[in-house]
């Protein structure tokens, strides 16, 4: 199987490392090969903290996922996310120097392009450059301005940006793991891609992608990304709490959350207990169950209220942008007992949990349906996308190819004698014309040929 026939998702994550690898079928549906997943023992909410642990985790989910998909994975989409994560929104306009002729893509480009020469605060850098809304002369809200005519250009945009040495970190880390990075996706983009249908974006949603160290948040309203941000806290500080709450081992902690963990005190009863066997000797300790979601509900809800102060801070509860899809749960935490009414009740949206099985093709014993996966179905997605535009772009290339050919022609001269020859001169006309053609087809390849190089250049 060559390369160019699947991708791979690369998720990065604070309690675990999943690289995915699948391709397209011929019915627009994702067919996994192969999955591979790993303790992350380099991670710290979302933030690589030991290169070397990170590599090899790295290394041991890459090679679970080449020896289940069968195929090597040389190039991988890779999510990122971390409290150093911040986003702004910003307008920026070009002047075109041909009105009379429509807008095209390498137009939207290099507005896209100026609005990544932003100065950023010291150490940071701009990780994505996302078009909300343009606005052509004095035409505004266009959703898609290619094929218009105008000589101002402009656009809102939201703006991801990151901090350098982080960055660099996740890029070093897949380099030394013996892979190339093709992509670097904010993770709950990622997410968000898997979990979220078109209705919903169109009619407003959050996606809060509970991982083990961050909660990552992306709001969209009308289609548009609206707002983005990640909070330093996830299932790993629930599991803390309960460690330190009863006294326990971070193993039994973790169990205890994930077996018998719920959001809501009032729904479990004061009679139900759980045994947790005592170390080297000591007797068992025996937990009431409302006491431990008394410890959840603590720190659940906390997490709950920056969510809110979010919402409150794109204006979710303004009647103009009101989510009217409501909030969408995905990730690894979303799948404690009875979150979505806590959700319900603390931010007044109505909630689901969201999962990415209904993209996937061959998931039959639903091993991928856990929201857990969302991130990582998702940068597999975002692979995919990018191996379609380069295979549109060979394509592309070869019809260049085929335009620029040269055109041979044969002459049959008749056997004459050398005096009764035709002139050269008279076969000028014949060749002028020739030569007219293939400079013509060599124009229009060379427009393609540019194209096709702002395109790499963007995909770089």
């Amino acid at each position: 199987m060559e390369n160019q026939e699947y991708s791979v998702g690369l998720d990065i994550g604070t309690t675990k490392i999943v690289a995915i690898v699948g391709r397209r079928n011929a019915h627009g549906k994702i067919e996994v090969l192969g999955v591979g997943k790993a303790k992350s023992l380099g991670v710290h909410k979302g933030i690589v903290n030991n290169i070397s642990q990170t590599i090899n985790s790295i290394k041991a989910a890459v090679s679970e996922a080449q020896s289940s998909a069968g195929v090597p994975i040389r190039k991988v989409t890779v999510g990122i996310a971390g409290k150093h994560i911040r986003s702004l929104q910003h307008s920026d306009y070009i002047m075109r120097e041909h009105p009379d002729k429509f807008i095209t893509d390498d137009d939207i480009e290099a507005l896209k392009d100026q609005v990544k020469k932003l100065v950023m605060l010291p150490g940071e850098e701009i990780i994505h450059v996302l078009p909300q809304e343009y606005k052509v002369d004095s035409e505004g809200e266009i959703q898609e301005p290619v094929g218009m005519h105008g000589k101002r250009l402009e656009a809102n945009f939201h703006v991801v940006v990151g901090q350098m040495g982080s960055i660099r970190n996740i890029a070093r880390c897949v380099r030394e793991a013996g892979l190339e990075m093709e992509a670097l996706t904010l993770e709950p983009l990622a997410s968000s891609e898997a979990v979220l249908t078109k209705e919903e974006k169109e009619a407003g949603v959050a996606i809060v992608d509970i991982g083990g160290g961050t909660t990552d948040i992306a709001i969209f309203k009308d289609n548009i990304i609206r707002h983005t941000c990640v909070i330093p806290y996830g299932g790993g500080i629930i599991t803390e709490d309960i460690k330190e709450g009863c006294s326990i081992i971070e193993k039994h902690a973790e169990q205890l959350k994930v077996k018998f963990g719920s959001a809501v005190p009032e729904l479990e009863k004061d009679s139900t207990f759980v045994t947790i066997p005592g170390l080297h000797g000591r007797p068992d300790k025996e937990i009431s169950l409302k006491t431990l979601a008394q410890i959840i509900n603590a720190r659940v809800e906390e997490v709950l209220e920056m969510v809110n102060t979010e919402l409150k801070a794109y204006g979710a509860f303004e009647q103009k942008k009101k989510l009217i899809a409501g909030i969408v749960l995905t990730g690894g935490g979303s799948n404690l007992k009875h979150l979505r009414q806590l959700a319900n009740y603390t931010t007044g949206f109505d909630s689901r949990i969201g999962f990415a099985n209904e993209y996937i093709a061959n998931d039959k014993n639903q091993y991928l349906k856990g929201p857990e996966f969302a991130t990582s179905i998702g940068l597999l997605m975002e692979s995919l996308k990018i191996r379609d535009k380069k295979q549109n772009a060979d394509e592309i290339m070869e019809m260049v190819v085929e335009q620029t050919k040269p055109e041979v022609t044969v002459t049959q001269t008749e056997n004459v004698q050398p005096a009764q020859q035709t002139p050269p001169v008279q076969e000028q006309p014949v060749m002028n014309q020739q030569q007219e053609n293939r400079r013509a087809k060599l124009t229009f390849g060379q427009s393609l040929m540019e194209k096709v190089k702002k395109f790499f250049e963007e995909v770089e």
